[in-house]
């Protein structure tokens, strides 16, 4: 049966932090609150030394009905809580996959990454959804272990859990996960046209496909054909989950 220790890796153990190491994330907080209020997207903060939440933004979808503070207090007891049984068990295999793969990399590189994931939760009215988190080291420890890390969450494209994928940044390459085989493999990020692009960005503005074929001069009959083929490259059947694939996956 799973366990709350599992969620915290010997590998990355976080018994104390250097006098000194406390100076880094002086205010820091308050550039998240900021960001927070400016996104859609539910942003919680996790201290590996005290094993908790440090910070849970307002947004609902992570709270499952109760308040940010509710979920702070909760810290990883949420996860027990509202997080599907047969997934709670991927999370400790992401987990326990995540840490040995930070392990090796260089330490100065080590913040540059960001894991990536789809697991679901119950929400207030009982329901599973599938969400995605993206998890990014902010502060490191003297030893390069991570201190501090910062979790975005949104509603995920995906059809089922898993998905496991890390970026670095600058780099075209990404890192998925293979559940069945335990292991990582090295593979290059989609890659979309600027017409492709062009078409995403106009519709995260709402736009419909004649306002787009206006807007760059093409028929609609073209801006048809660059979805569809949009939607083969990503694997969705529709521009709303074509957005929220793209955004997640770091595309637009």
């Amino acid at each position: 049966m799973a366990d709350m220790k599992d969620f915290f890796s010997f590998k990355n153990s976080v018994n104390e932090i250097p006098e000194g190491s406390q100076g880094q994330t002086l205010d820091y907080l308050e550039a998240i609150k900021a960001f927070s209020r400016t996104t859609y997207k539910s942003i919680y903060v996790i201290d590996y030394q005290k094993r908790g939440f440090e910070y849970v933004s307002d947004n609902p979808l992570f709270l499952c009905g109760h308040t940010a503070e509710e979920i702070k207090e909760m810290g990883y007891a949420f996860y027990f809580k509202y997080v599907i049984k047969s997934d709670l068990d991927l999370l400790i295999k992401i987990n326990t996959a995540g840490f040995e793969f930070y392990d090796k990399i260089p330490m100065e590189e080590r913040k540059n990454h960001t894991i990536s994931y789809d697991f679901h939760i119950k929400n207030q009215e009982g329901k599973t959804i599938l969400i995605n988190q993206k998890l990014t080291p902010m502060f490191l420890t003297n030893n390069g272990k991570i201190w501090k890390a910062i979790c975005i969450v949104s509603l995920s494209a995906e059809r089922q859990a898993g998905n496991i994928k890390i970026y670095k940044k600058g780099d075209n390459k990404i890192f998925k996960y293979d559940l069945d085989g335990d292991f990582w493999k090295a593979d290059e990020k989609i890659k979309l046209s600027s017409r492709e692009k062009e078409i995403l960005q106009l519709s995260t503005r709402g736009f419909t496909i004649n306002e787009i074929s206006e807007s760059i001069y093409v028929s609609p009959d073209t801006v048809k054909f660059h979805r569809r083929k949009l939607f083969d490259k990503l694997e969705v059947t529709n521009i709303s989950e074509a957005i929220m694939y793209a955004t997640n996956n770091k595309l637009i």
